[in-house]
């Protein structure tokens, strides 16, 4: 984080309403949110259709991905701060376009150079998956899986870093585009990768995982064209010019990144941990959590937008040395995102046979045991979902300041030293099974969202935001 400092109240008009703040947010955010719910509808597309294949291409899916998904988030939460150190370049000065092209530049650079060992690692899942205990066959299967997704990693990166500066300039329009045209070309993906259909080839668990990787280069190549032919993107020549070294540039994008990405992946991993201890307690299980933990995914497109939204306004306001302005855009994330986590949390408490649906054929014999575990998960779900979402918005408000160590450090701390252990303890020595890893996750959110929630007031007190 930047060394402290106190704003010229006089350089600066007196605030406006927060309610127009609360609108300047969510006209960043809603974009972000729709785009997010085309991410998160991949993946629920990609279990859907697995589960329609059958239970054990669904549990591997659901494995594989969750081995793959925990290492993507780690590159996108580096790549992805190139969002508010583009957003603080914009609030102290629009015009500075060599500011933003380095940015932009080094965010491509990094994901560049992180895919090709992830992608050597990723392609030896299945052993690793068998050295651990998963089943031999089921692990087999999740590593063909990964097999095809994993040449997601590029592409969805670079889609990342293009997608944060776009925020920064607020220029969101684009990735509200790319983001719908790619739901849309991975579902058809899908459907004939999977099952053999338009003519495709029916290559399983492994076409789903292909279908994905090119619905996000897809996604890419839509934003790249935005930023050649775009007049106000194009301005920046973030695609026309070759990308070169920026040292400074470079060290300020992993100074916050690398943390930023550490904290992401200890979110993740809890819940990829939580797969594979599913995976213990046998199918039904990992059915059954695979279905509730899409339906929280999608509800967690909102907060996960508005976050973002919020990491934007406040580093512009940051970057501008506004600290009222900082202020009052987090009151703004804070106020929108627990009214959402709240009408997600009723929803899922009032209709879960409804939620549950979308996943399983509500009167089929066989599937009896995941949806009596699924509605017991959901419940726990709707508990968590105001601390899942206070957690992702504080997480994204400490960041628009620069500050990512120590929220890695309680991340860590209620993650892995609180949440974590109590499920598996509750799973494992209790009959709680499934439902104790539940209890598990959503203690370790509500301990993140406290924590975090301490170390925002005592950041803005300290600098005199």
């Amino acid at each position: 984080m930047t060394a402290p400092y106190r704003a010229d109240a006089a350089a600066f008009p007196p605030r406006p309403p927060l309610s127009r703040e609360l609108g300047a947010m969510f006209a960043l955010a809603w974009p972000l949110i729709v785009t997010n719910f085309s991410g998160a509808g991949m993946m629920t597309t990609d279990v859907v259709m697995l589960g329609w294949l059958s239970p054990e291409a669904l549990a591997a899916g659901s494995i594989g991905f969750n081995a793959y998904f925990p290492i993507f988030l780690f590159g996108l939460g580096v790549v992805a701060a190139a969002s508010p150190l583009a957003a603080h370049v914009v609030g102290a000065d629009r015009n500075d376009r060599d500011g933003v092209r380095a940015i932009a530049h080094q965010a491509l650079i990094s994901a560049l150079l992180f895919c090709p060992p992830i992608w050597l690692l990723l392609w030896f899942t299945g052993p690793i998956l068998r050295a651990i205990g998963e089943p031999p066959a089921l692990a087999d299967s999740a590593g063909v899986y990964v097999h095809g997704v994993e040449w997601t990693l590029l592409p969805a990166l670079g889609m990342v870093a293009l997608r944060a500066v776009f925020a920064a300039l607020d220029r969101v329009g684009p990735v509200l585009i790319a983001g719908v045209l790619a739901l849309a070309v991975n579902a058809v993906l899908d459907y004939g990768l999977i099952f053999g259909k338009f003519g495709l080839p029916a290559y399983g668990v492994f076409g789903s995982g292909l279908a994905t990787a090119t619905a996000n280069l897809f996604m890419f190549l839509v934003l790249a064209a935005y930023a050649l032919f775009d007049r106000q993107l194009a301005a920046y020549r973030i695609l026309t010019r070759m990308p070169r070294w920026d040292w400074a540039a470079l060290r300020r994008l992993w100074r916050l990144g690398l943390p930023s990405g550490s904290l992401v992946l200890s979110e993740v991993s809890i819940f990829a941990g939580s797969f594979m201890a599913m995976g213990l307690l046998g199918i039904a299980s990992v059915e059954a959590h695979a279905a509730v933990l899409q339906i929280a995914s999608l509800a967690f497109s909102v907060p996960l937008g508005l976050g973002q939204a919020a990491s934007v306004r406040i580093g512009q306001a940051f970057g501008a040395r506004d600290g009222a302005g900082v202020r009052q855009a987090g009151t703004a994330a804070l106020a929108l995102t627990v009214g959402f986590a709240a009408a997600s949390a009723l929803a899922m408490v009032a209709f879960p046979k409804l939620l549950l649906s979308a996943f399983f054929d509500l009167g089929a014999p066989d599937a009896e045991e995941a949806i009596t575990l699924a509605l017991s998960f959901l419940w726990v779900a709707a508990a968590f979902q105001v601390f899942d979402g206070l957690q992702v918005a504080l997480t994204n408000m400490l960041r628009g300041v620069h500050d990512a160590r120590v929220p890695l450090i309680l991340a860590l701390l209620g993650y892995w030293g609180v949440g974590a252990p109590l499920g598996v303890a509750l799973a494992f020595l209790t009959p709680l099974k499934g439902l104790g890893i539940w209890i598990g996750l959503a203690v370790g959110l509500a301990s993140v969202s406290a924590l975090e929630g301490l170390r925002w007031r005592a950041v803005v007190r300290r600098s005199h935001l």
